[in-house]
């Protein structure tokens, strides 16, 4: 177990706005979320990683069902919450509200995005959108005996390099690649691995200036916000989510905890 006076990189993620959510961290030292698009295989990962560890109920205030586990690894904790399986982050649903609520205000130690290997362009939607809420996230390329059965060959190093986070191959329903998934959830989470996702241009000048302008703001006015561009981005899309929080002050509690977790590094 994590003892939180002596670590040099403790966990990052938001424990006020996650027991908010729902989710009690008492007796876990670090929060992953599991996202996907549905078919990946996701739940297969997550019963893989959490065994008979796990158990069902409903987001707060939604009937939709969640699922979360434990597991632990070299004496860490891990509490993992399956997300509902999206296509996207924008909020045009229950399920990629919840989603993208978890990721935004949770602010887990790590995201991991499980992606079928076979429809790995289709998939890629999905993680570039994780990418732009937070910089702590995980491929997991998942079918992998299923492309290599359609010849299909995917150079799992070079995505790595170009998205600027692990990418780990693995076979869940035979439960090959989860100990090197294990190992890079951890090498995230304690900072062994220092993620630095790419991030989407924009694709014209007028919107280009408009984002960089509006992020400003945001950044003037929210000193430490991690993912400051992402929020001008769903302002200028009109996301009353993001407006209310931002107009309530729920989006400062990102703020305060990313600063702590600066403070405590710097120390």
């Amino acid at each position: 177990m994590i003892d939180q006076n002596k670590c040099e990189t403790c966990p990052v993620h938001n424990t006020g706005n996650l027991k908010r959510l729902g989710i009690n961290m008492d007796k876990f030292d670090f929060v992953v979320a599991l996202s996907g698009n549905p078919n990946t295989g996701k739940s297969t990962v997550f019963n893989n990683l959490t065994g008979l560890k796990q158990h069902t109920g409903n987001w707060p205030g939604k009937t939709v069902t969640r699922a979360e586990g434990g597991f632990e690894f070299n004496k860490n904790r891990y509490k993992l919450i399956d997300l509902p399986g999206t296509y996207s982050l924008l909020s045009t649903s229950t399920d990629e509200e919840i989603a993208r609520d978890f990721i935004l205000f949770g602010q887990p130690d790590v995201t991991v995005v499980v992606v079928d290997a076979t429809r790995l362009e289709r998939n890629l939607n999905l993680v570039l959108q994780v990418l732009e809420i937070t910089d702590r996230a995980i491929i997991c390329l998942n079918l992998i005996d299923e492309a290599k059965r359609r010849e299909i060959e995917i150079d799992d190093r070079a995505l790595a390099r170009d998205l600027g986070i692990p990418v780990i191959p693995t076979q869940a329903r035979q439960g090959i690649g989860i100990p090197e998934l294990l190992k890079s959830i951890e090498d995230v989470v304690t900072g062994k691995f220092i993620c630095k996702p790419y991030r989407i241009a924009g694709s014209s000048k007028g919107l280009t200036k408009a984002v960089e302008n509006l992020t400003e703001k945001v950044k003037n006015q929210f000193p430490g916000l991690p993912n400051a561009r992402w929020v001008a981005l769903r302002l200028l899309e009109g996301d009353q989510k993001i407006i209310d929080a931002i107009r309530s002050g729920e989006i400062s509690g990102i703020v305060k905890r990313n600063s702590v977790e600066e403070n405590i590094v710097a120390v």
